[in-house]
């Protein structure tokens, strides 16, 4: 294995994508650059894990740029973290077209910014300008943060995840000043017992769709989406823009198109760089559509 660890630059990028099935023996790990930190995502116990790892630390040793090496265990209850080389700086930010996000590279789980989602951010800045976006299921805000930047007069973001939208708060005040920052605001909530706040702020001219594919009894993407698209109307436009996006492997672009089957589809969005897959409809799916023309 060679790792392209030589000119990374400041900007966050996957190095090594072994989940697009084009790796050989490297199916289950992950490799990305947040600058000064290499993080290594292992999915699975592998013989060869060890081995990976002295790799990555060897290659990291040749570089000055690089301060530390983490690796996490995603195949651990936890998924727990751990730094193998080098020291981990107080504070690590994912940095991508002049914009800078918080992430968490000490605690487990997630780390808080996802590097394939940079198309849909992309579409969001460009599309945003005096727009008011619903962003649902907004994590920790990263794409309201593109569509602030992309001009967009106002941001809802709604997740149930208190903590995230935190973070997401933060993200904001990493990037805008406090005057900016107020565009943008953040709704601790269950989106199904939430709706009719929602549709009393509606109509709204951008919705984000970003669930995660499956989050307990709170949200499963083939029982909650189609949910979502029953009651979607109340909330629109004929000029809202909609970004849907899936990150269910099991589940095709397909699924997506049947449940937007009466709306306009105006294509899937290119896959972020470094996430070449094999199959690509194993990999996320962001589809733009609008409602039905009258």
């Amino acid at each position: 294995m060679k790792l392209p660890l030589t000119t990374l630059g400041l900007d966050s990028q996957r190095l090594l994508h072994g989940r697009g099935g084009l790796f050989p023996d490297m199916e289950h790990i992950a490799i990305d650059w947040f600058a000064p930190v290499i993080l290594l995502t292992l999915y699975a116990e592998k013989a060869n894990n060890a081995e990976l790892i002295a790799h990555t630390i060897a290659e990291a040793k040749k570089n000055p740029d690089i301060t530390a090496v983490v690796v996490q265990e995603r195949h651990l209850p936890k998924a727990p973290k751990q730094t193998v080389y080098g020291e981990l700086p107080d504070q690590v930010h994912a940095v991508e077209s002049g914009l800078s996000y918080h992430l968490s590279l000490r605690q487990n789980q997630n780390h808080g910014f996802f590097l394939d989602m940079k198309p849909g951010r992309d579409w969001v800045r460009k599309n945003a300008a005096g727009k008011r976006v619903l962003n649902l299921f907004a994590y920790t805000c990263s794409l309201s943060v593109a569509a602030i930047k992309g001009g967009a007069e106002e941001v809802i973001n709604l997740d149930m995840a208190s903590s995230a939208l935190a973070t997401g708060r933060k993200n904001h005040q990493l990037n805008f000043d406090p005057q900016t920052c107020r565009r943008a605001s953040y709704l601790p909530h269950d989106l199904f017992k939430s709706w009719g706040r929602l549709v009393r702020g509606a109509p709204y001219d951008i919705i984000i769709i970003d669930p995660p594919s499956n989050q307990g009894k709170s949200f499963n993407v083939e029982t909650h989406y189609p949910k979502i698209l029953r009651r979607l109307p109340e909330l629109l436009t004929p000029s809202t823009q909609i970004l849907a996006c899936l990150n269910a492997p099991h589940l095709g672009e397909d699924y997506l198109t049947d449940l937007f089957t009466s709306y306009q589809n105006h294509g899937r969005l290119p896959h972020a760089p470094g996430f070449n897959d094999q199959t690509p409809q194993a990999a996320l799916k962001a589809l733009h559509f609008s409602p039905p023309p009258h």
